[in-house]
């Protein structure tokens, strides 16, 4: 008799310490789409969710908000951390402060990314909706020079780049401020969009680049060597690969997801990864075809093994998944 193996609970998550942010993104959910409440995530709640996950390698602390407006966020790390897992977050900087950022390298933080989509206080003001750009900057390299005199390596530091025709042409200015203030690695990510604001398939590059765009990026390529800066796209492609491959007649399948993550919400709503908030256009929508179950209301064991999550799995497995499923590749990349 053939059995089918016990799907075990995730080991890799992601968790929303807040759903406040202190921007105003152009390309973002959470500014353009309806989005769940404006909460901080307590510790007490947070501690509720990871002690039901028996085993955690790595947690992703962030998700539509800026991770560190929650003043418990230090305690969190600290607590994943006495644990043995990986902990990172990516952040816009606006309030890293001296004494955030020691309490970041005090408790352990493995990695710190920077998001950052342009090389001027102009562009990054237009796209990310407020004039922080000097601010920003002034923290990060505070922040490297202090990890500098504290000979430590952690958190390792990385600047994360949404590449959109808007402001590409930055790249490789961003490439040399990075180079200036100490930062050893840059992503250039893929525009997720959804057709509002920026967020639009006008200013998508995946699939759509000119020449003359593909030969900036690898100049930035060659730059980013020359000044000993690792250069990556977000998952295992290039730069390049990242925006010219193809991903087929069913560009989710690829994505394993559904079976060994998930994402938890500030309010505790679990959804099937940080995608999953892209794309929607009300509320009801996002709550009938996106959430799986709220994690204040039944355990992730019942959530994950329960008919919600599996439905939208044997939906992944056909060629009818979940629309935001059947966007992933196309829209924006696993």
């Amino acid at each position: 008799m053939i059995t089918t193996p016990v799907m075990t609970l995730p080991r890799s998550i992601y968790i929303e310490p807040t759903s406040r942010c202190n921007e105003f993104c152009q390309q973002c959910p959470r500014t353009l789409l309806s989005r769940e409440e404006d909460i901080d995530l307590s510790f007490d709640k947070f501690r509720y969710i990871v002690d039901q996950f028996p085993v955690l390698e790595r947690v992703v602390l962030h998700g539509l908000g800026e991770p560190l407006l929650n003043k418990e966020l230090p305690r969190m790390i600290r607590y994943l951390k006495d644990r043995g897992t990986y902990v990172l977050f990516n952040s816009n900087g606006i309030a890293l402060t001296e004494k955030v950022g020691q309490a970041l390298i005090d408790n352990g933080l493995d990695e710190y990314r920077l998001s950052m989509d342009g090389s001027t206080r102009e562009t990054y003001a237009h796209v990310r909706g407020v004039d922080a750009f000097d601010k920003i900057w002034r923290n990060i390299r505070r922040f490297v020079q202090m990890q500098q005199e504290q000979d430590t390596q952690k958190p390792a530091v990385s600047l994360w780049f949404t590449a959109m025709r808007e402001n590409l042409h930055e790249l490789p200015g961003l490439i040399d401020l990075a180079s200036d203030a100490g930062v050893k690695e840059v992503y250039m990510q893929r525009l997720v969009y959804f057709e509002e604001g920026l967020a639009d398939s006008k200013q998508a590059l995946f699939r759509r680049s000119s020449p003359e765009e593909l030969a900036l990026i690898h100049h930035c390529e060659q730059s980013c060597q020359e000044k000993g800066i690792r250069f990556k796209a977000a998952g295992s492609a290039t730069p390049v690969e990242s925006i010219v491959r193809d991903f087929g007649d069913r560009p989710w399948s690829g994505c394993r997801r559904p079976y060994t993550h998930t994402y938890i919400t500030s309010s505790g709503n679990v959804l099937s990864c940080c995608f999953a908030p892209f794309g929607h256009k009300s509320a009801k929508e996002y709550r009938e075809e996106r959430v799986l179950g709220n994690i204040f209301q039944e355990s992730i064991e019942q959530i994950w093994h329960g008919e919600t999550y599996e439905a939208f799995r044997r939906a992944f497995e056909s060629d009818h998944p979940a629309r935001h499923c059947s966007q992933c590749g196309v829209n924006w990349s696993y």
